[in-house]
């Protein structure tokens, strides 16, 4: 099983809000990805998509993006971002999503042949040029959920297998490179983090290795949209 990684694909059949006004680079974005999916995944592989799948503000305006997704191949593994406001309750999003392949975290993890997979949103890191008391709110809240998915980890990860972590917002700042979030990566030894969230002119990495966990940054726009080989 091949893993791939691509993030904040910003869709919105359902809403009036196309993603070229960011500019021409995203004109006919998703149909960029599709064609590079089509050509890369097959039904035995999984792509990780870090939060902001789509523009939607109720379910099903979110569900109807997610089905645009069903024909492509390999399994689709979902974190929410800051954008996904369809994304409310959990079970009803499940029920309603298509069947088979789709798998949404949420305090949780999955394990896919020898490789466990768990995210959580994340949040603005101190560090950040605008950060608030209210950022710290969600920001220690953002750190319980993922001691909540590094605890169910903890019951299904066996013995030689990887763990990789989704996270929406990059969990460290480039003024303070240890965060909350980091620590609790390698106290869990993570192999790998990857999450989305930066776009346009806005600098970070496309690699970081710290602590011998490698970080990557799939925002597809960062990444010409195109899928990232993660394993």
């Amino acid at each position: 099983m091949k893993i791939f990684s691509i993030s904040d694909l910003h869709l919105s059949g359902m809403c009036d809000k196309p993603m070229n006004v960011f500019g021409a680079g995203w004109e006919n974005h998703f149909e960029k990805i599709k064609a590079d999916w089509n050509e890369k995944v097959s039904d035995e592989d999984a792509v990780l998509i870090c939060g902001d799948t789509s523009w939607g503000t109720v379910l099903e305006e979110g569900l109807y993006d997610l089905r645009t997704l069903k024909s492509l191949k390999g399994k689709k593994v979902f974190i929410r971002g800051n954008h996904d406001y369809w994304w409310n309750g959990i079970t009803k999003l499940r029920d309603g999503a298509p069947d088979g392949t789709f798998y949404f975290l949420q305090n949780d993890c999955i394990r896919f042949d020898g490789v466990v997979i768990c995210g959580s949103r994340g949040w603005t890191c101190p560090g950040s040029s605008d950060y608030t008391d209210h950022d710290e709110k969600l920001y220690m809240r953002e750190a319980e959920r993922f001691k909540l998915c590094f605890g169910q980890v903890e019951k299904v990860r066996e013995s030689g297998d990887k763990l990789l972590v989704m996270v929406h917002y990059p969990p460290f700042s480039l003024k303070s490179p240890d965060t909350l979030f980091t620590g609790l990566f390698e106290q869990n030894k993570a192999d790998k983090v990857i999450f989305g969230h930066i776009h346009g002119e806005a600098y970070f990495p496309l690699r970081t290795v710290k602590s011998g966990i490698e970080y990557l940054l799939t925002s597809c726009d960062k990444v010409n949209f195109t899928l990232q080989r993660i394993l």
